[in-house]
Parts: structure tokens; C-alpha cells; sequence
């Protein structure tokens, strides 16, 4: 079966339909970069509890695969995270990427309440009653009396060296006026 010189000419695909088709060339290095990515991606959901794997956006097969890597160790788990990692590289990953940047912003932000609530706690035992109007205005619900008893106990054990039981109470006292507030 033999063509007439004219007829190879069909094969071969015009111009315009390659401009119109545009090609995109990815190397194999940014390839392997982004597997990489993925990879950690999937180490990071490993680290995370329950809790918060509940938050995460994961379907049924991807969810399975994270809580058997929590239970396997050392070679198995290797292998388990590739296996993650290529789950996840046939998935849109950015509602996942999403997920846990709420999830570590709710973490810092629950950081950073306590540490306002351990130097409120720490004013108020240093000052006594002169910092309890900063606490009022911030919790108008504040029992005052419970918390000065709290304050007098605190500073009578500091003075004492005895174990801070006070100290820790008033840190629980004022978290939960914040959590309630």
C-alpha cells in the first residue's frame, strides 16, 4: 500500500491547530518538588489527632491511609507516606491546604489567648486589687469576691513556697470567663 507523494501531506496536522492548542512543558524537577510538597503535605495530617483530621476536608480512601501511617512504624510508615503522597497527587490539595491553615491559626490564636490570660494572672497576683478593674472590664460577669479570695490564697503560697495550687486556679478561673465571654 503505497501513497501518492501528495497524500502524507494529510497526516501531518496544520499550524494553526498547534497555535490554537497551547502547550504546557513541566520538568521533571518541579515534578519531583511537588511530590515532595504532597509528601509533607501527608506527614503533616500523620502529626495531626483525631480532632483535627475530623476538620480536615478527606475522603473515605485518604483518611484510612493517614490513620494506618499512625500506626505503623519505621519501614512500613515510609512506604505509607509515598502512598499518601500519591493519593493525594490525584486530588486538589488546596482545600486541605486551607483546612489546616484555619486549623494552625486557631491553634496560635488559642496560644496567644493564654498567654494574655497567664500575664493578666500574673498582674493580678503582683498588684492585688489595683489590676482587678482590668479583669472586670474585660469579664463584667467575674465573680470579684472568688477572685480575690483566689488572689489571697495565691500570694500567701508564693510567700510560703508551697505549690502554686492558687497560682493554676485563677489561671482556670479566668480562662473560662474568656471562653464564656
Amino acid at each position: 500500500m503505497t501513497k501518492h507523494p501528495e497524500e502524507w501531506l494529510d497526516d501531518v496536522p496544520d499550524n494553526q491547530e498547534e497555535e490554537d492548542e497551547e502547550i504546557i512543558w513541566v520538568s521533571k524537577s518541579e515534578i519531583k518538588r511537588d511530590a515532595e510538597e504532597l509528601k509533607r503535605l501527608g506527614a503533616e495530617m500523620v502529626d495531626l489527632g483525631k480532632n483535627s483530621l475530623d476538620r480536615l476536608p478527606l475522603d473515605e480512601e485518604l483518611r484510612d491511609a493517614i490513620e494506618l501511617a499512625q500506626r505503623i512504624k519505621k519501614e512500613g510508615r515510609r512506604r505509607q507516606m509515598q502512598l499518601i503522597g500519591k493519593l493525594l497527587r490525584a486530588r486538589d490539595p488546596d482545600p486541605i491546604y486551607q483546612a489546616l491553615d484555619k486549623l494552625k491559626n486557631r491553634h496560635n490564636q488559642q496560644i496567644a489567648l493564654f498567654h494574655k490570660l497567664e500575664a493578666m494572672r500574673d498582674r493580678l497576683v503582683e498588684q492585688g486589687d489595683d489590676a482587678m478593674p482590668e479583669v472586670l472590664n474585660l469579664y463584667p460577669h467575674a465573680d470579684r469576691q472568688q477572685l480575690r479570695s483566689m488572689i489571697r490564697n495565691a500570694q500567701k503560697e508564693k510567700a510560703a513556697n508551697k505549690p502554686p495550687k492558687s497560682y493554676r486556679l485563677i489561671f482556670q478561673y479566668l480562662r473560662e470567663l474568656a471562653e464564656s465571654a
